[in-house]
């Protein structure tokens, strides 16, 4: 009995064994495979959501840009003459204007009165005095009477307290006089064609050629 105890045993032991190695693989076998797959998929997509974000980093770069510019040019045919140069050279190249500020005038007036004839009868009054004026003809301050454009704020002023002395109560508006100059501007991909020997030859060709780097949104882009 006892050996047959122990026979039945061994055919249950082998018998687990066997069945063990016939089963089917569970999903938990399988699992890791699938999150490295959906892990792989996620990559993909974080790439493909990153294109945009460095397309527009380069365009920004891009509008940060900095250009050069040659001239300072008093009249455009100056200008004109330095950028067919430069086209010449295939280098592209452009115009520009630029207003500065130059500097400020102070404009010394009287305000325009009820009516015309009353502004006539203060104007004749002044200049019977011996006072430089002038009726103002069109403009926010049309039949105002001019008393004069000063280069300095004192000297405005000064007038501007004779008058009060003669019983005028005068204003004084500041008039800002812009410079313009003309400049031309050098295409981004064209600066590395504009070298130091480049620079001296025009320097020499052209007299007062200045030469300057700027922001290139600042200006108006080439078509």
């Amino acid at each position: 009995m006892r050996w047959i105890l122990l026979l039945l045993i061994v055919l249950n032991l082998f018998y687990y064994v066997w069945h063990q190695q016939q089963a089917p693989l569970r999903p938990k076998d399988v699992a890791p495979l699938a999150l490295a797959l959906d892990s792989k998929r996620d990559i993909q997509l974080l790439s493909e959501t990153d294109e945009p974000v460095r397309r527009e980093q380069a365009v920004s770069k891009e509008a940060e840009a900095v250009c050069l510019f040659l001239g300072g040019f008093e009249s455009k045919s100056a200008a004109a003459a330095v950028e067919q140069r430069l086209i010449s050279l295939d280098i592209r190249s452009r115009v520009q204007s630029v207003d500065a500020t130059a500097e400020v005038e102070y404009w010394v007036y009287l305000a325009p009165l009820a009516s015309r004839q009353a502004s006539l009868r203060q104007l004749k009054e002044l200049q019977a005095r011996k006072i430089d004026s002038y009726l103002i003809t069109q403009g926010d301050l049309a039949n105002g009477i001019s008393l004069g454009i000063f280069p300095r704020e004192d000297s405005a002023k000064s007038v501007m307290q004779r008058l009060h002395d003669a019983g005028y109560e005068s204003a004084l508006r500041e008039l800002p006089r812009s410079q313009r100059s003309y400049w031309v501007r050098i295409a981004p991909e064209s600066r590395r064609l504009v070298g130091d020997p480049l620079l001296q030859s025009l320097a020499f060709d052209f007299n007062g050629l200045q030469h300057q780097l700027m922001p290139c949104e600042s200006i108006a882009t080439f078509p």
